[in-house]
């Protein structure tokens, strides 16, 4: 049932993308010859004017196939015969469509389970935040000159950035108006392994990202592997790994882990180093609550806002090294992502089971949006910097050209799907 759900999922939000290049391209008055949902042979086609509508066996998805698209074409209606303005209209609508997507499916979450405003809980009394002007139900805006748009956006940019230790930028509104401030964080300094895992679940102690340049990189962990035991202490949970930490507070001393990876038992030795950072010193929102009409707009549009920031810092991640290709994930993660949330909530009722698997809908369609936007071969956002290039010198690169560069990008990125494929196996099995 997971499969069939996860195989839906992906084949909307690749058909909404296909459906704005399709109708980018109908308003340009340029020929689309096929207009499919899925892939492979046909199985029901009707043809209405120069197009042929079909439903194909395969349902990943679907295509919009343009007179002309990749080739040179004079005949009237083809793509290569639109202005280039035109052009780059048509190929940026698919991305387009998936951010418009992204937003309708966020009218609908919200509307149903709410919001998470980025609202103050709570400023301890003479912290640096409270001494700076900050207080309890005081909405931030922006964190280090970034929007935020929900309290997951500011929890997002601390993990993903942390806290800077000199100065931290806070821009909120209180009664209706604006306020910025700026003060020194609290500084804590502790001993880390340099690996995360998620402390409340009861499932293993698998670790979900290792800190690079930390011991437990030099020790070889990597996120997926399964800590069972720490110097001579069974774990089977990562609520168990979670109590042995608050136990035993690391000092700086060797410590002894054994994990699995792929079925195999290994063992290590790591010395926690000593580390500084910096806290917000306030307690922040994370709950969803009812919107009114208006505000359920404005937080999906904020909404969507998130899920694109996220999408763009973890490709940032990506360049600078912070994760690796073994961290992506394919369809076949997609299903396994579904799986967990289908059974993660489950006993929430079939509601909530909706919502999350919509909050799927948007992350994907976003995450497809801003993907497909990268300046890559192949990808929408290498054909538009082809175009942009062709506006610019008022003249195309020639076609054979820009089709062996694409042709190649597409070959590179079926490699690394197939990379991607082996990756999600080899984790869920």
């Amino acid at each position: 049932m997971t499969i069939l759900i996860a195989i839906l999922i992906l084949s909307a939000v690749i058909f909404f993308h296909e459906l704005g290049h399709f109708l980018m391209a109908k308003a340009n008055r340029v020929v689309v010859t096929e207009f499919a949902f899925g892939l492979g042979p046909r199985l029901l086609s009707f043809k209405k004017g120069d197009t042929i509508y079909a439903w194909r066996l395969l349902p990943f998805g679907g295509f919009c196939s343009m007179l002309g698209e990749d080739e040179e074409e004079d005949a009237e209606g083809s793509f290569t015969k639109a202005s280039v303005w035109r052009r780059i209209a048509i190929v940026a609508a698919g991305p387009v469509f998936n951010f418009i997507l992204a937003f309708l499916i966020s009218i609908i979450v919200i509307s149903v389970v709410g919001s998470d405003p980025a609202r103050v809980t709570e400023v301890p009394e003479n912290s640096p935040a409270a001494e700076a002007g900050l207080r309890e139900g005081d909405l931030i805006l922006k964190y280090e000159g970034n929007g935020i748009a929900n309290g997951r956006e500011l929890a997002t940019d601390i993990d993903m950035d942390g806290v800077p230790l000199d100065s931290v930028e806070i821009t909120f509104r209180r009664d209706g108006k604006t306020h910025k401030i700026s003060y020194e964080p609290e500084k804590i300094t502790r001993y880390l392994a340099g690996y995360y895992y998620t402390p409340d679940s009861s499932g293993p102690a698998e670790i979900t990202s290792v800190m690079k340049g930390y011991p437990a990189e030099a020790a070889g962990l990597q996120a997926g592997d399964v800590i069972t035991e720490i110097d001579g202490t069974k774990i089977t949970t990562s609520s168990e790994l979670a109590r042995y930490w608050e136990e035993h507070t690391m000092d700086g001393s060797p410590v002894e882990l054994c994990y699995e990876r792929d079925g195999e038992s290994y063992r290590t030795r790591l010395t926690p180093v000593e580390d500084t950072s910096a806290s917000l010193g306030f307690d922040f929102n994370l709950a969803r609550e009812k919107m009114s009409p208006l505000s359920t707009l404005k937080y999906s549009a904020g909404e969507m806002n998130y899920w694109i920031h996220l999408t763009i810092k973890s490709v940032v991640s990506l360049v600078r090294g912070d994760f690796s290709v073994n961290d992506l994930s394919g369809p076949i993660g997609v299903v396994d992502a579904v799986d967990q949330v289908v059974d993660e909530t489950r006993s929430e009722g079939a509601v909530i089971v909706s919502m999350s698997l919509l909050n799927m809908v948007i992350l994907l369609s976003a995450n497809l949006g801003v993907m497909n936007l990268l300046p890559l071969p192949a990808l929408d956002g290498g054909r538009l910097i082809f175009l942009l290039i062709e506006a610019v010198r008022r003249k195309p690169i020639k076609r054979n050209v820009e089709g062996m560069i694409h042709f190649a990008g597409m070959m590179l990125l079926m490699v690394l799907m197939v990379y991607v494929a082996f990756n999600d196996v080899r984790r869920i099995f």
